[in-house]
């Protein structure tokens, strides 16, 4: 008994002693973000120097010393005559006052993986700004979407930032290695081309709302619920109060509405697309997806990347926002209650394979 009460204190001394800690970081960090400074920053990966630098890992380990030492010289020397006539090249553009036009084509690649509320959007913004302020003719842009849709707000707002890309006159090709769903398909119909793994999910272009009522329960123990509005559909449905027929037709409307302009959306985009067989809020697999006309070509992000770097410098870009240590700290609650909620939204519409 003396020991679980020593071991009890023990442990009791260690849980005060991380609490402490945590909170001198939050308050420290509170009071540094105070000072300002940039909210985020751009990453910039290479991926043609990697997927090169895999190459090179994997070769050493295919052939002998002597192979690899007789590649790496060839390389050497077609690197030395390439950039040779690079030199001679940009020279010769700087003569005629056209230097931007010798750069290499560029494929710039950009991840969104969405949540409800589509919070992304603010790093896409970013993103979407930096690549249009180098973009030239040539260059295209690869999006890695992963999304099983949200608020139509927040989608329509990133739906919007890549019809900023087509404004642009760049070709955008969109990847749905997972899910594109309902707002996520919003996103991927902006683009030329959507690629789509073969059991990626794609579709459910449909609009959902739904709510719990608690009016019964507090009834049922003498608690009152008032909601005073102005306006007679300020509020129609309501979690505590008691909801009428003429307040769920309204909210039916409402739906009917968004689901149309959702519709319009798409087939302003996708115009052969069969609206009636596909706007049901049914969801696809990739392989189904495509014989309907939903996606272009079965295929992975990763097959683009390959193929890209072949023949172009492909650039992932990437805003990172900093966070402060609360905000951390508060993410990763949020994060688990975002991923905890989109699993209730999403039961019993999702085959688990």
């Amino acid at each position: 008994m003396e020991f679980l009460l020593d071991y009890g204190l023990f442990l009791a001394k260690i849980a005060t002693f991380v609490v402490a800690v945590i909170a001198i970081l939050v308050v420290a960090k509170a009071v540094g973000g105070k000072q300002g400074g940039p909210k985020g920053e751009l990453e910039i990966t290479n991926l043609t120097e990697r997927h090169k630098d895999n190459i090179e890992v994997m070769e050493h380990h295919l052939h002998d010393g002597t192979f690899i030492k007789e590649r790496d010289k060839a390389e050497k020397k077609a690197e030395k005559e390439k950039a040779k006539s690079r030199n001679k090249e940009v020279k010769k553009a700087v003569k005629e006052g056209a230097l931007e036009t010798t750069r290499e084509a560029h494929l710039f690649v950009v991840d969104f993986n969405g949540s409800i509320d589509a919070k992304e959007v603010a790093s896409l913004r970013e993103e979407v700004t930096a690549i249009l302020s180098v973009a030239r003719e040539g260059d295209e842009v690869l999006l890695r979407l992963e999304s099983g849709g949200g608020m139509v707000h927040g989608y329509g707002l990133a739906s919007s930032q890549l019809d900023r890309i087509k404004a642009a006159n760049i070709p955008l090709t969109i990847s749905v290695d997972k899910v594109a769903a309902s707002g996520g398909y919003m996103m991927a119909c902006i683009g030329d081309k959507i690629v789509s793994a073969p059991f990626a999910i794609v579709g459910s272009i449909g609009v959902i709302a739904q709510l719990p009522n608690f009016n019964k329960l507090l009834k049922k123990h003498d608690i009152e619920f008032e909601q005073l509005t102005a306006g007679e559909y300020k509020r129609t449905l309501t979690m505590f109060g008691e909801n009428t027929d003429k307040a769920r037709d309204k909210f039916k409307v409402e739906l009917e509405e968004t689901h149309g302009l959702f519709k319009d959306f798409i087939h302003e985009r996708r115009p052969a697309l069969d609206l009636e067989k596909v706007a049901t809020g049914e969801h696809w697999f990739g392989t189904q997806a495509q014989a309907l006309g939903l996606v272009d070509e079965i295929s992975t992000s990763d097959d683009i990347v390959v193929a890209a770097c072949k023949e172009k410098t492909v650039l992932s870009v990437r805003y990172v926002q900093k966070k402060k240590m609360a905000d951390k700290l508060a993410g990763i609650g949020g994060e688990a209650a975002d991923h905890l909620l989109m699993k209730w939204l999403s039961r019993g519409q999702r085959p688990i394979v």
